[in-house]
């Protein structure tokens, strides 16, 4: 019940939504600084095809740290993707109304390269700080258009590549996750990138 989340949301410690999404977030969502962009990352699936009539099942996987040498095709497939949307809103334009739409300008599907690896990142422009609750209810948005909207569609085109044809796709249920941009780095054992990133329960 929004109560109960409510309750969890007001403690110090953070709140892992539920145990399929692995999702966790920060006390007023992680965002306290008033109005700025919010980056949220989470694991890629990529993987290729080694011949035409391939079945599911015979398809090849291709690691993090090896998608990164096709960034460049991922991203062009992407802004190519991204042309579809109806004004500079991106994914923000589906939200149902309410408090959550009025204050979340846009919202982004891209890639970035994190400590070396390859990463799905969602970036929100906010009008407004967002609430705990709000920020449940936006990554609970963005992990649908991941496994179910934008992200279905986009899987199922195919990347062209030096190497051949690659497909990307923004939802692995096996072992999913989501974390602020901001706290990898301020949780990084080293100057930029390096925490633990993938949660779970």
């Amino acid at each position: 019940p929004e109560n109960l989340l409510e309750y969890f949301l007001n403690e110090d410690t953070p709140l892992f939504l539920c145990p399929f999404l692995g999702t966790h977030i920060k006390k007023n969502g992680g965002n306290q600084n008033g109005k700025r962009n919010n980056a949220y990352l989470f694991p890629l699936k990529i993987f290729c095809y080694p011949q035409y009539d391939c079945m599911e099942d015979e398809r090849e996987d291709i690691s993090p740290r090896d998608a990164v040498a096709y960034e460049d095709q991922i991203l062009a497939a992407i802004a190519k993707e991204n042309r579809h949307f109806e004004n500079d809103r991106g994914l923000a334009e589906y939200l149902d109304e309410g408090a959550l739409k009025e204050k979340v300008h846009s919202l982004y599907p891209s890639v970035e390269i994190v400590d070396g690896e390859l990463w799905g990142v969602m970036t929100a422009g906010l009008k407004e700080s967002l609430t705990g609750v709000e920020t449940a209810e936006l990554l609970d948005y963005v992990c649908g258009q991941n496994s179910d909207g934008y992200g279905e569609g986009f899987e199922q085109r195919p990347i062209k590549t030096p190497d051949g044809e690659i497909y990307v796709s923004f939802w692995d249920s096996k072992d999913y996750s989501m974390k602020l941009e901001q706290e990898m780095k301020n949780n990084s054992p080293e100057a930029g990138y390096g925490g633990q990133v993938m949660g779970g329960m």
